[in-house]
């Protein structure tokens, strides 16, 4: 069949905006074909645009025929415009329908499909992977979305109404961040560089011209996980601020994440519901344990670790069953921080995690703002400071003291729609086995 041009029609309506005081008037919806019902003397289709869905109905009797022509081609998740008439119907969703009195066919989509995108026939994670652009049309992956694009957008606001300044720092670095275990080289001219685990430098030093900075971002790690809650490439919101402690920016934190929650709980009310995902918004202040205190509380559970030791999963899993909800642990080992970190006495570092149940969403702390005391901390950590020479002449210049944090945008996705797998939440996922589609 000829597919026809959009020409000069234009969305008048969303589908969710097709109510019952619109009855007897001319709209122009645009969306995609969902279920498709003929019961002879009538044809039902269900058109899906971002909004919603709603009800297109002709009955053969008084349908052009040339319309009714192209409902029979049309087949499921074919692209549409339709124009049509809205009446109202008892038996229609809503109450309300619209009568077509003229369709263009845009793109027909091809038969059969590799998946089934009303969810009625289950596909499993990888199948859905492999066809993420039609999986995303899902009601459930759209109200992911949403919420996360919710949610950010609230994070954004309240980062700005407290004087940050958002920027944008380099993804191809010369040296690692952290560990140079967890580097993606790349082939850079005739140099190697690497894929940026963190823009924690960069944002170090931009405290020292803008005070408050925050970033949006992908960040990389070369880690070979493979489970539900890790990826390879991820995204960070990462902030900086001048003449602030850990304690400073905690409570930032605190409030932003507090904020998150309670956004998408008020605005994703609709999305909630079709996750089916009962959303509390955590109480304020969250509470704080120290790692000696976390130690002590999953000693009594029969969980023994050495001091000094990072929370392997199985911990976390326990003192979230103890903690539970959202809690800062704090006061960590110092050996088990990054070289930037500012130390708290002799052995420990003035750092925090933040958690919500099992999941660590955020890691921050005070910073270095010593040259001498920073290139101590890098030869204790192994790392040259050589390779940190364009990093270090920044210390010369009178940077501020300074703390920040990143948090995790993807695993507080999880966390606000109940998905239980990472890769339901970011669009087109980076595992170590997967770099398609």
């Amino acid at each position: 069949m000829q597919l026809d041009d959009l020409g000069n029609w234009r969305r008048t309506h969303k589908s969710n905006e097709i109510r019952e005081e619109l009855d007897g008037q001319e709209v122009i919806l645009m969306g995609r074909v969902g279920d498709i019902r003929d019961l002879g003397g009538i044809k039902f289709l269900i058109l899906h645009d971002i909004s919603g869905s709603v009800q297109i109905t002709a009955t053969r009797k008084k349908t052009d025929p040339k319309i009714l022509s192209k409902l029979d081609a049309l087949t499921q998740e074919s692209s549409v415009a339709i124009k049509g008439k809205v009446v109202r119907g008892k038996q229609a969703p809503r109450g309300v329908e619209v009568v077509p009195s003229e369709i263009r066919i845009l793109n027909l989509a091809s038969t059969p499909l590799p998946l089934d995108p009303s969810g009625k026939v289950k596909a499993n994670l990888d199948t859905r992977l492999d066809a993420r652009g039609l999986d995303l049309r899902r009601s459930e992956a759209i109200a992911i979305f949403k919420i996360r694009n919710q949610a950010l957008q609230t994070i954004r606001e309240y980062l700005i109404s407290q004087e940050f300044i958002e920027v944008q720092t380099p993804k191809i670095v010369a040296t690692a961040t952290e560990s140079g275990a967890a580097l993606f080289p790349i082939s850079y001219f005739e140099k190697e560089a690497f894929l940026s685990q963190s823009p924690q430098l960069y944002k170090e030093v931009l405290t020292g011209a803008f005070e408050r900075v925050f970033e949006v971002g992908p960040i990389f790690r070369a880690e070979e996980h493979d489970t539900p809650r890790h990826l390879n490439e991820a995204t960070s919101i990462d902030i900086e601020a001048a003449y602030m402690t850990a304690d400073d920016v905690m409570k930032i934190l605190e409030e932003l994440v507090w904020r998150a929650f309670d956004s998408v709980k008020r605005n994703c009310a609709e999305e909630l519901k079709v996750l089916n995902h009962h959303l509390e918004t955590p109480k304020k202040p969250f509470p704080r344990i120290t790692y000696d205190e976390a130690l002590a509380k999953l000693s009594q559970e029969g969980v023994v670790l050495n001091w000094g030791d990072d929370l392997p999963t199985p911990a976390e899993k326990k003192l979230a069953e103890i903690v539970g909800g959202a809690f800062f642990i704090v006061d960590w080992p110092l050996t088990v921080k990054p070289f930037y970190t500012m130390p708290k006495g002799d052995k420990l570092s003035d750092a925090f995690d933040l958690m919500y149940g099992e999941l660590e969403l955020a890691s921050g702390g005070s910073r270095i703002h010593s040259e001498e005391m920073l290139i101590k901390q890098m030869k204790e950590k192994g790392l040259n400071p050589e390779n940190f020479e364009s990093h270090l002449l920044n210390y010369r210049y009178g940077l501020p003291p300074h703390a920040g944090f990143g948090l995790g945008l993807d695993r507080l996705t999880m966390v606000l729609t109940g998905a239980e797998n990472i890769r339901e939440v970011v669009l087109f996922p980076r595992d170590r086995k997967r770099i398609t589609p």
